[in-house]
């Protein structure tokens, strides 16, 4: 069993609070939030111990959990490791590159695991899905939300669009040929609305849009690559697959048969692949325990929530030169 506490008790760190409690092999040994309303209201909810400060968690545990606000990831993180504590460390994994690359530098030095918690890895339709993505040559991607000010700390780059962001990195196997990108903001100083552009040296090609300003949720991925078509909706946790084949199989009921111009005939068949339903948070946690006391890669490595960072910071830098283009 492994000693684990929870840094940052907000709306996500009550979740987390929640499902530690709920698997075995951790054993929650408290928490810290610097708002004494906040963390004594949790403290009677959760019935886990308060801690006074960080670093007297920290030395009580041999795993932190940091789900405190983006801007204080780096900190936190690495006071945990120059202290050779496990560290799981909510989405974006830091706030900036450079501090990205200053906590890969701890982590090496320290010797201990790190997993980052881009959560969509760990969706139930996304993993019934996975198997038939085989090499995507278009992919699109609408993350929507309603407004929130709990996200507007960072632009929606970093706080909705790096869930896409990581499953594209996931799916396409091939560095970035070109980024273009343009966004508004409209609420906050920062980008509410963005929407880019990414083409990979293999030919591959993604549009992604993000907002925080629409009056409905929306969280779908469509996937189209030479053989299939594949839909998966983070949302609603369903996925859908088109398979298209020379084969003809008039015997199945869920097929289309279609003749192109030169003849030629080609079957779609459709497949609802089985979703079973899991608790996605609870799943990586219990995942990240696996990582530590197999000695194994966790499934969202330290390398992968740097990688993706350093994408949204690109797609910035993309949206500040169209804007700039724009104003002249």
């Amino acid at each position: 069993m492994l000693k684990i506490g929870v840094l940052g008790a907000g709306h996500l760190g009550k979740i987390h609070l929640d499902c530690i409690k709920q698997i075995e092999e951790y054993d929650l040994v408290g928490f810290f939030d610097p708002v004494e309303e906040t963390a004594r209201q949790v403290e009677a909810e959760t019935g886990a111990r308060c801690f006074d400060s960080v670093d007297s968690l920290i030395d009580a545990v041999d795993v932190v959990d940091i789900v405190t606000p983006t801007i204080r990831h780096f900190e936190c993180a690495s006071k945990a490791l120059q202290k050779r504590k496990h560290v799981f460390i909510e989405k974006p994994i830091v706030a900036t590159p450079d501090e990205a690359n200053a906590l890969k530098r701890l982590a090496d030095e320290a010797g201990v695991k790190v997993q980052v918690g881009h959560v969509e890895r760990f969706n139930p339709a996304f993993i019934a899905a996975e198997p038939f993505i085989g090499e995507p040559l278009f992919i699109e991607a609408h993350r929507l939300a309603q407004f929130n000010p709990r996200g507007t700390d960072v632009p929606v780059v970093l706080d909705l669009m790096v869930h896409d962001l990581d499953i594209l990195l996931t799916i396409v196997k091939s560095p970035i040929a070109h980024i273009s990108a343009s966004g508004v903001s409209i609420v906050s100083p920062t980008p509410d609305i963005t929407n880019v552009r990414i083409e990979f040296e293999n030919g591959a090609v993604a549009n992604l849009t993000a907002s925080r300003l629409s009056m409905k949720y929306m969280r779908k991925t469509r996937i189209f690559q030479k053989d299939a078509y594949i839909t998966v909706d983070f949302l609603d946790k369903k996925a859908e697959v088109f398979r298209i084949s020379d084969t003809v199989d008039e015997t199945n009921p869920l097929s289309t048969t279609i003749t192109l111009a030169d003849g030629r005939e080609k079957q779609i068949t459709f497949k609802m692949p089985e979703i079973h339903p899991i608790n996605a948070i609870k799943t990586e946690l219990e995942s990240f325990y696996g990582a530590i006391v197999h000695n194994t890669t966790p499934t969202v490595s330290i390398n992968d929530g740097i990688n993706v960072l350093k994408l949204a910071y690109r797609i910035l830098d993309a949206v500040s030169e169209s804007s700039a283009k724009v104003k002249k």
